[in-house]
């Protein structure tokens, strides 16, 4: 038994030998193929077209930044003012909108392209927009932080690219704000102006019922003759006098109230008569001017200053090398061992190498 594993060990033995006789016999094989890799990629990593990158960091903006879209929103109002915060929020909803991706990459992307690059299939060429363009969204760990990453073959297209990308969230999401504002006013414009039709139309109301009171007060006055109103002296006069409406409103005589009723008819307004209108009126031009305003503010801040990217991040030429004589090597020992192992099943009993 102790003599079976010592032969087993020695064969072991043997065959280690045996394995690295032959790869230093074939080195030169292991070398040229290591070589060659090397040369491979080292003529693909000065080759290659160099990327560029660009990167602009977002923040949240002032309250100072959005104080004009908060015009006339105060309680009195019942307008709540509108905070950095959620303006923020739009903003950034915006800038991971695939909306925005589609319309940057039509009106932007495709344009820049060669016409016979731009006959290519409209997927593959988005597939390929979408792996240049990448966007970071805050996390708990950056903040309110945002990264806008854009790649391309041209420095001062990477960052030209980016800066638009951005500017054209800002203008969908002031878009969406002004919207929002609009619509909020738009509503409270539209209840005051049914109100002020309500109030118009009660005042119309009343004053037909005051003329149809007054022409049955005239029939009544011209029935019994009275053109004027009588003079009563004493403390009942008064007591008359300031009283006379409803039933005794034909004490006014006939006179008086044709004039009154001839004045009625030809008003052409009750608006100067309208308890409360005119306070109406000027709420609704209020909420009518905050309907169209369309305030200058910034949904966003720029932290920093967008850098000029001077040097590509692709390729990395000095990894390429590396991984390319790590990869001849491999390849090199590996094809070595194939002939290490052919040698062997051909001539089993004699000394390989």
């Amino acid at each position: 038994m102790q003599s079976s594993s010592a032969e087993s060990c020695d064969n072991s033995e043997i065959d280690l030998q045996s394995l690295v006789r032959s790869l230093w016999y074939r080195k030169w094989l292991v070398l040229s193929v290591m070589l060659l890799s090397i040369l491979t990629a080292s003529l693909y990593a000065y080759t290659a077209k160099p990327v560029y990158e660009a990167k602009l960091f977002l923040i949240q903006p002032t309250a100072n930044d959005i104080a004009n879209i908060n015009y006339g929103r105060t309680q009195e109002s019942g307008l709540e003012p509108l905070k950095a915060n959620t303006i923020y929020q739009v903003f950034l909803q915006a800038l991971d909108s695939e909306s925005l991706r589609q319309d940057f990459f039509h009106n932007v992307y495709l344009p820049s392209l060669p016409d016979k690059t731009r006959e290519a299939s409209q997927g593959e060429l988005y597939l390929r927009f979408s792996k240049s363009l990448s966007v970071k969204l805050p996390t708990k760990d950056t903040g309110d932080r945002a990264v806008v990453v854009m790649e391309n073959g041209n420095p001062d297209e990477a960052l030209s690219w980016a800066q638009a990308y951005v500017d054209h969230a800002s203008t969908m999401a002031k878009a969406e704000v002004y919207k929002d504002v609009s619509s909020e006013s738009a509503v409270r414009a539209r209840n005051l102006l049914q109100r002020i039709e309500s109030l118009r139309e009660v005042s119309r109301k009343l004053r037909q019922d005051s003329v149809t009171k007054l022409r049955e007060a005239l029939r009544v006055a011209e029935a019994i003759g009275l053109e004027t109103p009588p003079i009563i002296m004493g403390s009942p006069a008064v007591e008359l006098a300031g009283s006379m409406d409803g039933q005794v409103l034909y004490m006014r005589g006939s006179k008086a109230l044709k004039a009154e009723i001839e004045n009625l008819e030809q008003r052409e307004s009750d608006d100067p008569f309208s308890t409360d209108l005119r306070k109406l009126q000027s709420n609704y031009s209020f909420y009518k001017e905050l309907e169209l305003n369309r305030p200058d503010i910034s949904v966003y801040r720029q932290d920093g200053v967008a850098l000029h990217p001077d040097s590509p991040i692709k390729p990395k030429r000095t990894l390429i090398v590396v991984l390319g004589l790590m990869l001849g090597l491999m390849v090199g020992v590996g094809v070595a061992l194939v002939f290490y192992l052919l040698d062997k099943k051909r001539s089993p009993s004699r000394p390989l190498i």
